[in-house]
């Protein structure tokens, strides 16, 4: 048989390329897990015994509403409604086989082959492979200056085969949080030159304050442009159970619906029933993680402000923190991997979030307990000297 050259051209996933080197990890340096964004912790005792009760009911495994549980999207909508404003309604949401389903269902529904799609850089490494696998063309946003693009970044990469931007935030690898502002601006940008604002906020939840993370649901005519995308697995900590969704206008999810028809037919009924009770049952322990997520950056923060080795920290934020290694001559795949071999950090490098290497790391410090953030010290400092000393 012959394998399409779309999938042939895509790399491998990032998450999991070093698991063959895990036995190599010295014994005096217990492994330190800051690869996969995943929640440290189990989910809340009320979402673990609905998934359970559902699991046991005669009707837990059939199929479920193409669309997602009525009791899910109404209990969404209620949320994004006290936290955001605006008027989203029923109408506006489809629950979706995780948040990266939701964003390659919205992607086909917007794009034909050689449409092109902006991406902010760093981009999140699998809105990048879909593009190419669906035979869309990835055009980069990248900031001028600092880690928010603008819209003249993006003026100046707009062409007539645009059809949408994508802007991540907080950002996945960087931590990075646009403004409220800056996503008006960029609603305003989508608007007047007839493009999709695909918007996702997977980590919107560990957003620190109260303030809403913008005000775009107030615009009267928001679902002609404006697409917001949405996860129930970092701050409920089921992302095994793959649960997600997409805010839109109702035609863009008419045609979301006849995509999902194909690949998975309706979303993990047990997941969304656990999403469900999450998100009206488990408020106080959805507060307390997003707080133990926060001491884990205040603490990551401290740490890297002594650029220990020589690391650079320059942005972090939800779950994760971008670093620049000092090492300008040396790949930073080799970089990631010789950190493996000789500290015992397990991490991805930053060439998996964009097309050139800038010597940057991403670390999701929300895997790993507290406490063992301390080794960051030691580690990469003793990494420094041995690596200025081999050569």
């Amino acid at each position: 048989m012959r394998l399409t050259q779309r999938t042939l051209a895509q790399p491998d996933s990032p998450i999991g390329a070093h698991a063959h080197l895990l036995d190599d990890v010295p014994a005096n340096k217990p492994l330190l897990d800051l690869s996969q964004g995943a929640p440290g912790f189990p989910p809340a005792p009320e979402v673990q015994q609905r998934m359970a009760d559902i699991a046991a009911h005669p009707d837990g495994s059939r199929y479920g509403p193409l669309r997602g549980l009525l009791s899910l999207r109404t209990a969404l909508v209620e949320e994004l409604n006290e936290v955001y404003g605006g008027d989203v309604a029923l109408d506006d949401v489809c629950i979706t086989s995780g948040c990266n389903q939701a964003f390659a269902m919205v992607v086909s529904a917007l794009t034909e082959p050689g449409d092109e799609v902006m991406l902010a850089v760093p981009y999140y490494f699998n809105h990048d492979m879909w593009l190419g696998l669906d035979g869309a063309v990835s055009t980069y946003l990248k900031p001028s200056n600092g880690l928010s693009p603008s819209t003249d970044d993006a003026a100046a990469v707009l062409t007539d085969r645009t059809r949408a931007i994508v802007l991540v935030t907080p950002g996945n690898p960087t931590g990075h949080t646009m403004s409220s502002n800056e996503l008006g601006a960029f609603a305003d940008f989508a608007r007047d030159n007839d493009v999709a604002l695909i918007i996702d906020e997977t980590y919107r939840s560990f957003i620190p304050g109260d303030a809403a993370p913008h005000e775009l649901f107030h615009r009267e005519a928001w679902r002609e442009h404006v697409v917001s995308l949405h996860s129930f697995s970092k701050d409920l900590a089921i992302p095994g159970q793959r649960v997600g969704a997409v805010v839109g206008a109702p035609a863009l999810l008419n045609e979301v619906a006849k995509l999902i028809d194909c690949v998975t037919i309706c979303p993990s009924r047990i997941g969304q029933e656990g999403a469900h009770a999450g998100l009206t049952e488990a408020g106080e322990w959805r507060q307390a993680r997003i707080d133990e997520i926060a001491a884990k950056q205040h603490r990551f923060e401290q740490i890297m402000a002594a650029e220990p080795g020589g690391f650079e920290l320059l942005s972090a934020g939800a779950y994760y923190g971008w670093v620049r290694h000092p090492f300008a001559d040396v790949p930073t795949s080799d970089i990631v991997e010789q950190l493996l071999l000789e500290q015992g950090i397990l991490m991805i490098p930053g060439t998996a979030f964009m097309p050139a290497d800038e010597q940057c790391i991403r670390f999701s410090f929300a895997n790993a307990e507290i406490d063992r953030l301390d080794e960051l010290t030691t580690r990469l400092s003793d990494f420094s000297l041995s690596r200025e000393l081999s050569g």
